[in-house]
């Protein structure tokens, strides 16, 4: 028997870091369970394969419905979350080797950091003229200006 992608011991942590299922008032198809969806996220993920190529014989639902709760989970901050989690958990057993950490300025605000430089204050003495409103004389398309006539 194959290993399963998603255990019952990881399951029971990342339950409840999702949102819960959206009411329904006009009733529908019963949704596909989120461990179900989950489920199938990872079998994309792992395997490379095309969301369309998900079948529903594995019973993950499609791999629309799974790219959706991919999409929702996200945009409700569910792999933030996760990711916290497990960092809490690393660090309470002291498994992080912090030699091997970095941070960057795109992560880590620098408090008290540069100043952003004052307005270059415009003096009206020395205002150029627009370019816009400048326009360069008539030529005339003859070395003598005159238009010839046929």
């Amino acid at each position: 028997m194959a290993k399963p992608l998603l255990t019952d011991e990881r399951w029971e942590g990342i339950a409840p870091l999702l949102p819960a299922e959206p009411p329904k008032p006009k009733g529908g198809r019963p949704r596909v369970s989120n461990r179900a969806a989950l489920t199938g996220i990872l079998f994309v993920l792992r395997t490379g394969i095309p969301w369309e190529m998900l079948r529903h014989e594995l019973g993950c639902g499609s791999g629309m419905t799974c790219w959706r709760r991919l999409r929702d989970w996200q945009q409700a901050g569910v792999w933030h979350r996760l990711h916290q989690v497990l960092l809490d958990r690393l660090g309470a057993r002291d498994q992080i080797d912090w030699s091997r950490a970095s941070l960057d300025s795109a992560t880590v605000r620098a408090n008290g950091g540069a100043k952003p430089p004052a307005a270059i204050r415009r003096i009206a003495a020395n205002r150029a003229r627009s370019a816009m409103v400048w326009s360069p004389p008539q030529a005339s398309r003859s070395p003598s200006g005159a238009r010839r006539r046929t």
